[in-house]
């Protein structure tokens, strides 16, 4: 009977050390993946012997993932402890960690973004430059203490919380059941997520008019009325069928995008 696998303190010590690479690491196909993936290793080396094992955890953390990077260590503790699931149960089902990452994503950008950047670091701010600009050195000193304390304190908190919150919670639901309903419900709110995103960041619009006078109605607002943002689903759709069917890199979709959008603006298509 092998032992079980369980993560130290000191193993997660070192992915909350790796998650500050959330600042700077970032590109725009997976925007912060590279460094969730980096600071998921310490785990992944603790709790994989294989090659295969240690390449198919890293692939399954190289997937979107964007958040506040003060918040992000929750979502690693959490990560963290259901990793160390899989590692022990050979029934494990993979996909709920990505669904449950993609599900807390969301969520803790909006509080993050709020509190860190729109809160906490304007107040940081207004107390430094208030010093600065009377010559007091205490400025800079103040806005660094002020902003970095709550933040680096509240991302160690998360780490730990995280993994405590989630090794305790998913035994308790595997011993129910709960598992696939759980990840049934992080699908879904994860959708949820994505779709209220394409309504928001995806602008198509046909200004073809249809009829004359005070009377004459763009194409664009027949597909709205229809149902409201159904070009923009339908453009996202495109997009998707073509990453996924036709295996296009993100590059490649996004000259596509240039060249429909020139394209359609130049003719009077799109607008």
């Amino acid at each position: 009977m092998t032992s079980k696998k369980q993560l130290t303190k000191k193993d997660i010590r070192r992915v909350f050390w790796r998650s500050f690479g959330m600042e700077w690491d970032w590109n725009y196909e997976r925007q912060s993946n590279m460094a969730f993936c980096y600071s998921l290793l310490p785990v992944i080396e603790a709790l994989y012997d294989t090659k295969e094992e240690r390449a198919t955890a890293m692939q399954r953390h190289l997937e979107f993932f964007n958040t506040t990077p003060h918040l992000s260590t929750l979502i690693l503790g959490i990560t963290a402890a259901m990793e160390e699931n899989n590692a022990n149960d050979p029934n494990f089902d993979t996909k709920s960690i990505n669904n449950v990452k993609v599900s807390l994503m969301g969520p803790l950008a909006g509080i993050g973004d709020s509190f860190i950047w729109g809160t906490l670091r304007i107040i940081a701010t207004g107390v430094g430059l208030t010093l600065a600009t009377k010559g007091n050195i205490l400025g800079p000193i103040l806005f660094l203490l002020i902003f970095n304390i709550p933040a680096q304190g509240l991302r160690y908190y998360l780490m730990n919380a995280g993994y405590k919150l989630g090794s305790s919670f998913l035994s308790k639901i595997q011993k129910s059941g709960l598992m696939e309903t759980l990840t049934y419900g992080a699908s879904i709110l994860g959708l949820t997520v994505i779709g209220g995103m394409t309504a928001e960041n995806v602008s198509v619009n046909i200004p073809f008019a249809i009829g004359s006078g005070e009377e004459a109605t763009t194409i664009g607002d027949i597909c709205n009325s229809i149902m409201p943002g159904i070009l923009p689903l339908l453009f996202t759709l495109f997009m998707f069928y073509l990453l996924k069917n036709k295996q296009m890199k993100t590059t490649t979709l996004l000259i596509i995008c240039v060249i429909i959008g020139l394209v359609g603006s130049f003719f009077g298509i799109l607008g």
